[in-house]
């Protein structure tokens, strides 16, 4: 259900507040320096712009995107980077019921993960994009080189495909059917059916970025810095790893929460969580 003016009004102060609080300001310097104001700035904006985020605790949207901060990736949905994604999840309740809740989600794009690896310098040549029906000439199992001169036949996208050379001259390329990849999709994202997926608005992207991660994670050189960002990918993941995940990273935050509750008894009558 789409929040009213009020509520939504409420959650961007209290997120306002949270991100003004000396501990949570100083988290966001430490990771960026300078640029934090800017990356700051850019959290209210994206709440702002999205109702369905408004719906989501403003102290978990702060935690989210201190995840992106940390790997200096912007949150602009537009670059393609990295962004908060809500979800409709289901959430258990200290009485032992499920509710449906909005959840905000770290995610990061194909630039996100290509921009980590090149940073490593151990990467000459990082590229992926579509493959249309036709292209697709030849597959040497034996050698892993795929043949993609042959002549495209019409907008039909039958898969997708990396390429990465080192610095050392090792190369590898890796090519997946959109099959296989719709395949992967519905095993391990329980929200690929859902309106508000991104595989439900941008299925190349995140196709892309699948095809990416899985060549980088198999065969790229991975920093502790990648390899804590593939880790936490939380779309790609079974859920039960990708909790893991939001729980482990969460406890780097851990003045957040605390922060958010004092927030709310001082600025808003209805301590009702949002």
């Amino acid at each position: 259900m789409e929040p009213n003016i009020q509520t939504s009004r409420r959650g961007v102060d209290v997120l306002k507040s949270i991100l003004k609080a000396d501990s949570v300001e100083e988290q966001f310097r430490n990771a960026l320096g300078k640029s934090s104001q800017a990356f700051v700035a850019s959290i209210v904006s994206l709440y702002n712009g999205n109702t369905m985020l408004q719906q989501c605790d403003p102290s978990q949207v702060v935690k989210e995107a201190l995840k992106a901060a940390v790997l200096n990736l912007p949150i602009d949905q537009n670059l393609g980077f990295a962004w908060v994604i809500p979800y409709n999840n289901s959430v258990k309740t200290p009485d032992g019921r499920y509710e449906k809740r909005m959840t905000p989600t770290f995610q990061i794009g194909s630039k996100g993960y290509v921009q980590l690896a090149m940073r490593t310098g151990q990467y000459r040549t990082i590229n992926a994009d579509v493959v249309y029906d036709g292209e697709l000439q030849k597959v040497d199992k034996l050698t892993g080189e795929i043949n993609f001169q042959g002549e495209k036949k019409s907008d039909t996208v039958i898969g997708y495909f990396a390429y990465i050379e080192m610095i050392n001259g090792f190369s590898k390329t890796l090519y997946v059917t959109k099959e296989q990849i719709e395949a992967h999709a519905k095993r391990f994202s329980k929200s690929y059916n859902s309106k508000s997926s991104p595989w439900s608005s941008d299925f190349d992207e995140m196709a892309i970025k699948t095809v990416v991660k899985r060549l980088l994670s198999k065969f790229g050189y991975l920093s502790i810095e990648m390899a804590g960002a593939i880790s936490n990918d939380t779309e790609s993941d079974s859920m039960s790893d990708r909790d893991k995940a939001i729980e482990s990273s969460a406890t780097q935050i851990i003045d957040i929460d605390d922060v958010q509750h004092e927030v709310v008894q001082e600025e808003v009558e209805d301590p009702a969580p949002y």
